[in-house]
């Protein structure tokens, strides 16, 4: 044990891999897989609402959502995701984990359930109400990505910190996945209850009145996940680290841990009061001193997370368009409405298990082999590649017999963003910062990462519109084009490996070691030592 460590969290450092971490990753990545699902199941809906509320009579093709109602039902839930990340990320710092934990995920089954059922006479009425309650299931989700991270990291061992964040992380991917299972299941059973012929047939008939459920019940079924295990939530303990170095009190945190590590823990008090006294251990986030020994690590764990998350959303949020340029969606006059949801889905599904949903479990089992550092450089430089490779040739990806190679190469994008950055920039933010500013550093690093979703959201939306008006979405301006699209964010995903070099590795390093908490006198000497050192080399290190 180092010198000045607390037992207690000595003992989570060393513990064994147990039933408990497991429990704990299950418990916080219920909330993740319910983010991801109530965040992407609404690109498998949106084409249908605009069947429903946007098809003009007589009109050659269904109706679609006019630009600006696109932008705001795909990207209102991100900026409530936005502003939950920034409050809750404060509040668990404030209050503490667990009491914030609760709350963050009662708004979500709320907000799940009143999106399906949202509500009124017009079209405008219908969509307003569901872009609030949107706002409100992205505001709990928000909470979330702070407190889940950091619950995790504090719970567990520094042998396998890593590989437990990214599994709570991972459940994101299977998240994506049940959406777009729920939606197949439900658009199969409503096609056969209710079988319509295709637009072109009938434009009246290929749009039965029970197609409103459809979309309902595909949103309201984000609130089952979290529904099942909030009383999970509420029983687990708060945090040891949080317990000990934030509220002081290290008998609670000993005696919480001794149950949960099933082992006797002495309260060691006394050490306690001399870590969270020392001058090191009372900085707040705008104080110059933070500024000098975590300054720069903030800066790169939101310019990465920023970053990327503008080549992430930006690509999954526009994923249905691509599916129709490469054939794998037939124009939408040749189905019925109910039919283009059971095609849209099954197309993300085919993407998330083929892609997304490997590169998360990568990242698991390599984590803390590999290092941090590595796998989110290796991930940029990968998306780079795939990137350009999609975009300098991408008339010749148009044509019909090359699509394969085309989802080939998307799909390998998808790989490694999740084999990289997108697990990596979720990891780190909850290692490398003080207990005490622990949630709020990664609520600040994840808020810039969904403000790059926003950028990618709604900017890219429009500037992926094609030069000509008859490739454009009906109601946007004309845009640069999917190719020039595309290489924006290859120099985007390569802008992200440069800041990359900005993050220090945190593998195999206690979270006090990494932020610094349990440095003396002499070991803060030494961190002005590895600063200076740092600072000739051009890389950070950890302090």
């Amino acid at each position: 044990m180092a010198r000045g460590e607390v037992g207690v969290l000595s003992a989570l450092d060393a513990a064994k891999t147990q039933w408990y971490h497991f429990t704990a990753i299950v418990i916080a990545g219920m909330g993740f897989f319910t983010d991801a699902y109530d965040l992407f199941s609404i690109p498998n809906v949106t084409k249908l609402l605009g069947r429903i509320y946007y098809t003009h009579p007589g009109a050659p093709k269904p109706g679609t959502l006019p630009p600006n109602v696109s932008a705001a039902v795909n990207g209102v839930a991100l900026c409530g995701t936005l502003a939950g990340q920034l409050f809750f990320g404060w509040l668990g710092d404030k209050m503490g984990r667990k009491k914030v934990y609760g709350l963050t995920l009662a708004l979500m089954v709320f907000s799940s359930l009143a999106s399906g059922l949202s509500f009124g006479h017009s079209a405008k009425g219908v969509i307003a109400t569901l872009c609030f309650f949107r706002f409100w299931l992205g505001f709990g989700i928000g909470g979330d990505y702070p407190l889940s991270a950091t619950i995790m990291s504090e719970y567990a061992n520094k042998k396998t910190r890593g590989a437990f964040i990214a599994s709570v992380f991972a459940m994101q991917g299977f998240g994506i996945l049940a959406g777009a299972v729920v939606s197949i299941v439900v658009a199969t059973a409503f096609d056969h209850a209710y079988s319509a012929p295709s637009y072109e047939t009938n434009p009246e008939a290929s749009l039965v009145p029970e197609a409103d459920y459809v979309w309902r019940i595909i949103l309201m079924f984000g609130a089952v996940p979290a529904a099942l295990t909030y009383y999970w939530r509420m029983k687990m303990p708060e945090t040891a680290r949080y317990t000990a170095l934030v509220a002081k009190n290290a008998k609670q945190a000993a005696q919480d841990m001794s149950k949960v590590l099933q082992v006797d823990i002495q309260a060691e008090q006394e050490k306690v009061d001399i870590i969270v006294q020392r001058e090191a251990n009372t900085f707040g986030l705008f104080s110059k001193e933070f500024l000098r020994r975590h300054g720069l690590h903030l800066l790169g764990t939101t310019t990465t997370w920023f970053l990327l998350d503008i080549a992430y959303y930006s690509s999954n949020l526009f994923q249905k368009d691509i599916y129709s340029n490469i054939g794998w969606l037939p124009p939408a006059k040749e189905m019925n409405a109910i039919q283009e949801v059971f095609r849209v889905a099954r197309a993300t599904a085919l993407i998330a298990l083929c892609g997304t949903v490997p590169g998360y479990w990568f990242t698991v089992a390599f984590i803390d082999h590999l290092g941090r550092f590595f796998i989110q450089i290796m991930g940029f430089f990968f998306m780079t590649v795939f990137m350009f490779a999609l975009a300098i040739p991408y008339h010749h990806w148009a044509k019909k017999e090359h699509r394969i190679g085309f989802l080939v190469l998307y799909a390998f994008t998808f790989f490694f963003a999740n084999f990289g950055p997108n697990a990596t920039t979720f990891v780190v933010p909850a290692e490398i910062f003080p207990a005490r500013l622990r949630s709020t550093c990664h609520g600040i690093s994840s808020a810039a990462g969904k403000a790059g979703a926003i950028v990618g959201a709604f900017g890219f939306l429009y500037a992926s519109q094609d030069k000509d008006p008859k490739k454009r979405d009906a109601g946007y301006p004309a845009g640069i084009g999917m190719k020039n699209t595309l290489i924006l964010l290859a120099v985007v995903n390569c802008l992200g490996l440069f800041f990359t070099f900005l993050v220090p590795e945190s593998k195999g390093k206690s979270l006090e070691e990494l932020s610094g908490e349990n440095e003396d006198e002499e070991g803060n000497n030494h961190h002005e030592q590895q600063q200076q050192g740092a600072s000739s080399s051009g890389r950070t290190v950890p302090v």
